[in-house]
């Protein structure tokens, strides 16, 4: 049993890495900084579901964030995220999650136990990741109401979760 879990264990280091080596940057794209457009306008659906437009021009505020069913902070965002959209959605909030997973299935068995309270899009290839200069996972990115970048972020600890949220309420106060 004890062989059978640290193979599991290899795989999934593995796989995460070998996920990460799959967001490897090339050289024209590069990280967004604040002020500047989206690199693209929509993002997969997911199966049979139409594309999902990463700046709607209706929201106050947009928060996309990249995940991965492998990544454990993405664990910690999803319910930071549902508490969000819940608490500010009223207000012109809109959240937009974007998986990178390669299977499908590993994103809906994520889901299943993390059910998303906001947007789900899906991107198998992870264009959208490479186009945006995403380099760790989940990563960030908060629109104001014109769609250009006002912050990005990378990662997710509970101590981020403060400074993000007061990031979002100004990008909502702003508007």
């Amino acid at each position: 049993m004890t062989s059978l879990l640290s193979r599991r264990s290899l795989l999934a280091q593995a796989s995460a890495s070998l996920a990460l080596a799959a967001l490897t940057v090339p050289r024209a794209a590069r990280a967004l900084e604040a002020g500047q457009a989206l690199p693209l306008a929509s993002v997969p659906g997911g199966a049979g579901q139409p594309a999902v437009p990463l700046f709607d021009g209706k929201a106050r505020a947009t928060y996309i964030d990249f995940w991965a069913s492998w990544c454990g902070p993405c664990r910690q965002s999803f319910p930071w995220m549902n508490r969000m959209q819940a608490r500010y959605g009223a207000k012109g909030l809109r959240i937009v999650a974007v998986n990178l997973d390669s299977q499908p299935a590993d994103a809906q068995r994520f889901l299943a136990q993390l059910p998303a309270q906001f947007s789900l899009a899906f991107d198998a290839g992870a264009e959208s990741a490479r186009r945006f200069g995403i380099k760790a996972m989940p990563s960030s990115v908060l629109l104001g109401a014109d769609g250009k970048v006002v912050a990005t972020h990378a990662g997710f600890r509970e101590e981020d979760a403060s400074p993000l949220e007061a990031r979002i309420a100004a990008a909502l106060g702003a508007a």
